[in-house]
Order: structure tokens, then C-alpha cells, then sequence
């Protein structure tokens, strides 16, 4: 098989394999944006999984369909230990200008990007010099007395207050999607949920849309109480094997090029339903392939490459983030589970290391500030990376 053709490639084919099920997600978003354009009140989504079941595709499909419906939209990507403010700020300049171009006021468009340029500028420290001074790169005067207290809560209900009026002007709304969403500073959970709030009291027309690693509930709960009531939770998992199959069959058939059932079958066992690791697995057999189609034994022949490029790119590079200390839980967890997708009580890991429960803690936090485990259930810890016990008990 011709691999410049190849649809498994990041960025080939019309519709990413990642996509493939979630069609209830994405109709589901369709409905939101319908409600909350007329006014109805609607929760904002949280999509929660683990890492390689797509959930940054299927943001980004929703932040089109928002685009497509006339909506203002920013999307940003949370990082550990970076405030909200500043990519907050990015976020809802592009959105602002998506409304812009409907909105027959300029004036207004004006107002409300002063109000996010006060915002913005709050990110710089009072006595910090004129040259580290960072410049949101809004061409209008910052507002006074307007989300620009310095308190991230209050202003953050101000800020989307604003900007949502800004959107009702023009019949529609404003969709801000945050990934990885876990990684928000607590003191910006706790100013996003109370802005939700706001927001769902008023029936404004904006929606958070974030996601982030199935513990993400309990860290917003952590924050607010009643923030279980402020958004709709979303599991996104491994595919079902009819989705799976669709989501290899699909590319290959734009190429006018065919898979045998046992391929598929093969192919299904190797990624275990994981879209990213469809993709692998995908791309490898296409390029191993002599020959139309493909078969079992080239995608038994392309396994090794695939799981080359995934020990390399996928698992490598997150184990090595991890010190010494935290490698040691780690494969701690998969000896404990025998390398299958399970939790792993953490009074086991301490029995299994010989070491006091107390001892492991700092080893653990950080693992889970590295988003490399979270936390299953109370007493128990698991993987947040698909197969990653079986990567380590293979590894020399």
C-alpha cells in the first residue's frame, strides 16, 4: 500500500478515526447549542477519560460545530501551575472576534474588549517593570471598575457576563473549551465554577465545554459543592468493536482499498478499542500492507512497529517524567494488576515496596500533578494512560 496515501497519518483522511462513536456526544452538543441560543437554560459538558480515547479531537469537533452555528469560540489547553487568566484572556479574543464580525456595533464590540483587555492586564504584578509587562494585544483602551478587581472569581463573572450579553446581541452564544482541565490551578476551578453558576442563574449564553482524566468531577467538587448540579458529565471510553471497525474501514475505504475480517479482528485485539492506538496500529498495517487488502498477517507483521512508535512516543515519554521514586509506584501498580487496566489499591502498593503508606504520598501527589495516575476510587490509584502496566512489565 502506497503510505504517502496513507489515511491513518496524523492529519490524513476527512473525519479523524477518533471520531468514530461519538456521534451521541456531538448531536448532544447540537441540542446545546439550540437551547442556550434561545435563551432555555443548559449545563455546561465536561468530557472526562483516559488519555488516547480522543477527547481533544472531539473538543475541537465541538468548538467547529459552535463556529458553524454562528457562536463566538476560543478553546485553550490548561497547564500545571499556570494561572487562567492570560490563555483565558487569547481564548475569548478569538470568540469575541467571531461575534464581531455579525455584531452591527462596533462601539459595543469595543466596550467589551475593553472590559477583556482590564482583565487581561491583571496578570501583571503591581510592581513589575514596564519591560515584563505582558500586552494582551487588544487594540483599545482598558475599561475601569469592570473584571479587573484582581479577584479571579469576581472577575471572571464579570468578564463572561459581558461577553455573553455581547453574543445575546446577536442571537447567539459563546463557547469556551478547555482541555485538560485538571490541571487548573484550584484557585481558577473555583472562579470557573462560580462563574458557571452565574451563568446558568441568568441564563446567559455561554457554555464551558472542558475536559480532562476521569477524576475531573471529584477536583471540581473539591472546589464547589454545587458543581455537580453546573455541568453534564460525559464519559468518553475505548470504542465499541462496530465503532472500532468503522473507524479503521472508513479511511481505508476512501482510498478505495479494502481490510479482511480477520485483519480487523487482529487489529481490534492489538488496540484494545483505544482510538490512538487504532490509529497506531492503523498506520503500521497500511504501511506493512504489499497488497490489497489488508490482512492478518500484515497487521501481525506491522504490531512490532506499532508498538515501537507508541513505547517511543506515547508511554516513553511520559515515563520519563517520572523520577526514579515515582517509576518505582509505578511499576509497583503494574505488578500489582499484572499489567492489566485495573486500579490498584494504594496500602497494596505500600505492602508490595515494604514501605509505609505515609513514605509513598509525596511519590503519588506527584504522579497525579504529572497526570501519569489518578485517583480511581478512595484507596485506590490507576493508570491514566490506556495499557501503560503492560508497557512496564515489558520493558528491560
Amino acid at each position: 500500500m502506497d503510505p504517502i496515501r496513507n489515511p491513518f497519518a496524523p492529519g490524513a483522511g476527512q473525519r479523524p478515526p477518533e471520531l468514530a462513536g461519538r456521534m451521541r456526544e456531538l448531536q448532544a452538543f447540537e441540542v446545546v447549542l439550540e437551547r442556550v441560543a434561545r435563551g432555555r437554560p443548559e449545563r455546561s459538558l465536561m468530557l472526562t477519560g483516559l488519555r488516547g480515547v480522543g477527547k481533544t479531537v472531539l473538543l475541537g469537533e465541538l468548538r467547529s460545530k459552535a463556529i458553524k452555528h454562528g457562536w463566538g469560540a476560543g478553546k485553550i489547553e490548561a497547564r500545571p501551575d499556570t494561572e487562567l487568566r492570560r490563555p483565558l484572556s487569547a481564548a475569548l479574543h478569538r470568540a469575541i472576534r467571531d461575534l464581531a464580525v455579525r455584531h452591527r456595533a462596533p462601539d459595543r464590540v469595543e466596550q467589551v474588549l475593553g472590559v477583556l483587555k482590564a482583565f487581561a492586564l491583571r496578570v501583571n504584578k503591581p510592581d513589575a517593570k514596564l519591560r515584563d509587562r505582558w500586552q494582551p494585544g487588544i487594540d483599545v483602551p482598558a475599561a475601569q471598575g469592570r473584571a479587573d478587581s484582581g479577584d479571579i472569581e469576581i472577575d471572571l463573572v464579570e468578564l463572561f457576563t459581558e461577553v455573553a450579553e455581547l453574543a445575546a446581541d446577536v442571537g447567539t452564544g459563546v463557547a469556551l473549551l478547555i482541555d485538560e482541565i485538571q490541571d487548573l490551578l484550584p484557585e481558577d476551578v473555583s472562579a470557573l465554577c462560580a462563574a458557571c453558576h452565574e451563568l446558568s442563574q441568568s441564563g446567559a449564553p455561554l457554555v464551558v465545554v472542558g475536559a480532562g482524566l476521569p477524576h475531573v468531577p471529584a477536583v471540581l467538587s473539591a472546589s464547589k459543592s454545587y458543581s455537580e448540579r453546573l455541568f453534564r458529565y460525559a464519559r468518553i471510553d475505548r470504542l465499541e468493536r462496530e465503532d472500532a471497525d468503522l473507524a479503521v474501514m472508513a479511511p481505508i475505504e476512501r482510498e478505495d482499498a479494502g481490510i479482511e475480517p480477520e485483519a480487523l479482528d487482529a487489529l481490534f485485539d492489538a488496540s484494545g478499542g483505544y482510538p490512538y492506538f487504532i490509529q497506531a496500529y492503523g498506520k503500521a498495517a497500511w504501511d506493512a500492507a504489499p497488497a490489497d487488502p489488508i490482512t492478518v498477517k500484515d497487521v501481525q507483521v506491522a504490531a512490532p512497529e506499532a508498538e515501537s512508535e507508541l513505547a517511543v512516543g506515547f508511554f516513553g515519554s511520559r515515563y520519563e517524567r517520572a523520577t526514579p521514586a515515582e517509576r518505582e509506584y509505578l511499576l509497583a501498580m503494574a505488578e500489582l494488576t499484572q499489567g492489566r487496566d485495573e486500579a490498584a489499591g494504594t496500602a497494596d502498593v505500600a505492602v508490595y515496596l515494604g514501605r509505609k503508606p505515609s513514605s509513598l504520598s509525596p511519590a503519588r501527589d506527584s504522579l497525579m500533578k504529572k497526570g501519569l495516575v489518578y485517583s480511581a476510587e478512595r484507596g485506590h490509584i490507576a493508570f491514566t494512560v490506556p495499557h501503560f502496566g503492560h508497557y512496564l512489565l515489558g520493558r528491560d
